[in-house]
């Protein structure tokens, strides 16, 4: 590699980390406030403290930090799924499918990606009241549907329309029933786009925070939802720095195992 590309990859790498590294001070400081530029370090806070204040804070039941992460991670799964049942064969008819009004279709399907969160935001509060929604774990997930729909939708429309029918045609012909044909020919093909869209639409619903907190009413809180209770008075403590590191984990925990998994998959298909 040479020494131009070295430094083009050291940029990039500096961009995408250099935002984590103040929090990561800041979370193992014990005093870390403007204008001061170096923090208070942990070990001139009070001896009996077992861990840096901050992840002390985090750490303990009063933060709520676990109740937050089980439900961002859970809600994140029950949308992909739902997400992966609406879209598949929905992409597969914008992808293989000639039709009057596609076009039209598929610019409807996109509406959510263009249209600011909060212009909906409102409304679908109301509707959610409405239909007792509001407050509830089923409501949060059926709103975090709405920006994860077209992103997935895009993604997997993208791979059908990459994905001959001739592999399902020889199978057909070989005698294969049409769920032998999806599970044992189409699936294993469409599997990298499925993990890449599913890793996408994790990540979107993992980091919804205005829909989640006008829909959880404060009776469902996310990682999102408590790390804006934490940082609205316009302060970044210890306790706030660590709530944003926990926050970033079930990303980049699953991006490390899709991107696994792509890999995986796409060298045993020999690619």
């Amino acid at each position: 590699m040479s020494l131009r590309a070295r430094i083009y990859l050291l940029l990039v790498a500096g961009f995408a980390v250099g935002p984590f590294l103040p929090l990561v001070v800041q979370s193992l400081a014990f005093r870390w406030a403007w204008p001061a530029l170096v923090p208070t370090w942990t070990w001139e806070a009070p001896p009996s403290r077992f861990a840096p204040p901050g992840w002390d804070y985090v750490l303990s039941p009063a933060s709520r930090v676990w109740e937050a992460t089980l439900n961002t991670v859970g809600i994140g799964l029950a949308v992909t799924l739902l997400c992966l049942a609406i879209c598949l064969p929905a992409a597969r008819v914008l992808g293989r499918g000639r039709f009057r009004g596609k076009g039209a279709l598929e610019f409807a399907v996109s509406l959510p990606l263009v249209v600011p969160e909060a212009a909906v935001a409102l409304a679908l509060l109301m509707i959610a009241i409405r239909l007792g929604l509001a407050g509830t774990y089923a409501g949060i997930v059926l709103v975090h549907l709405i920006p994860c729909i077209p992103y997935m939708t895009r993604m997997l429309t993208a791979v059908w329309q990459g994905l001959g029918p001739e592999h399902e045609e020889a199978a057909a012909l070989l005698g294969a029933s049409p769920v032998r044909i999806l599970w044992h020919v189409t699936l294993p093909m469409l599997m990298p786009g499925v993990l890449a869209g599913a890793l996408f639409a994790f990540l979107v619903s993992t980091n919804v925070f205005l829909l989640t907190f006008l829909l959880g009413q404060g009776r469902v809180v996310t990682l999102p939802t408590l790390l804006f209770s934490k940082i609205s008075g316009g302060t970044l403590d210890a306790s706030a720095a660590g709530i944003a590191l926990v926050a970033a984990l079930p990303g980049l925990v699953l991006l490390a195992v899709s991107d696994r998994l792509i890999r995986e998959e796409a060298f045993a298909r020999g690619l």
